[in-house]
């Protein structure tokens, strides 16, 4: 089977923009479609998540728009991303999708079950929380010490945003660089400053929108954390969880924002049994 590794990257046009995606995956079943991190492309994805969900399942991942390959800007709200990635959906000719949301992607993914509920049969939501989060507008100060840390230790700022900085973390975060080095051929363009600045502005202004009603999103939901997330608190996840009316929350020890990375071994199966129950 081809790995994540090795995936060819292909184009959609939607409404006169190019859309740059990545498929992969045997499964017969609902497609898994994949949204992203803050600044992430497709290179970031795991391949230990990706190709252990591809091992049962057809999984999509793609860069929304003015991300990566894909054409356009990156939109200030994320309202908008959502209507992007419902769009995206749509013109694959997909009639229903799982939907595995990691950080920015998991506030996306609520914005895709909340604006078409049909769409969506079941949900991963790990290292994220409900907009209207407190404590969001500090996100900006986080990212610029991560790295301004990255920028002296000749890092990439995951190191500090993502695992905890104990050996055990360190460890992880090697291993998790070393798997997104994979990738050697056919690699997606970096994201751009416009862009990640306009994700930034959508993650801080989520952060102080009212609240969604999370009781409109009655499919299964899977949430998922590390117990000390820098980036988003884990609390938003218990929380988040609670007032999802079919949840079940997950929450990995001695980890942070990137604890699905640091315990894929655990996280993997998890996941597998959630979409097949």
């Amino acid at each position: 089977m081809t790995t994540w590794r090795d995936t060819p990257t292909t184009t959609i046009a939607i409404d006169g923009t190019t859309f740059a995606y990545r498929e992969l995956g045997a499964g017969s079943g609902v497609p898994v479609v994949l949204l992203h991190h803050f600044t992430a492309v497709l290179n970031d994805w795991d391949p230990a998540i990706v190709d252990g969900l591809a091992a049962e399942h057809r999984v999509i991942a793609f860069d929304n728009r003015g991300v990566g390959g894909t054409g356009s800007r990156v939109p200030h709200d994320i309202e908008r991303m959502g209507a992007d990635a419902i769009a995206f959906i749509r013109a694959l000719g997909l009639e229903q999708v799982d939907l595995f949301g990691f950080s920015l992607g998991g506030a996306v993914a609520q914005m895709v079950a909340l604006q078409a509920p049909d769409l969506v049969r079941r949900m991963v939501l790990a290292g994220t929380g409900p907009r209207g989060g407190g404590g969001i507008w500090k996100m900006p100060f986080i990212v610029g010490g991560a790295y301004a840390k990255a920028f002296a230790t000749r890092k990439d700022p995951r190191h500090f945003l993502f695992f905890p900085r104990d050996r055990a973390g360190r460890a992880a975060a090697e291993e998790y660089f070393a798997r997104l080095g994979e990738r050697t051929q056919d690699r997606d363009r970096p994201i751009s400053r416009q862009a990640a600045l306009a994700q930034l502005r959508a993650i801080t202004t989520a952060g102080l929108h009212a609240p969604d009603d999370l009781s409109a999103i009655t499919v299964p939901v899977l949430v998922a954390n590390g117990d000390h997330d820098l980036m988003v608190a884990s609390e938003h996840s218990a929380d988040m969880a609670r007032r999802l009316p079919d949840a079940k929350l997950v929450v990995y020890p001695d980890s942070g924002h990137g604890g699905v990375f640091q315990h894929h071994e655990k996280f993997v199966p998890e996941v597998l049994a959630f979409l097949a129950d």
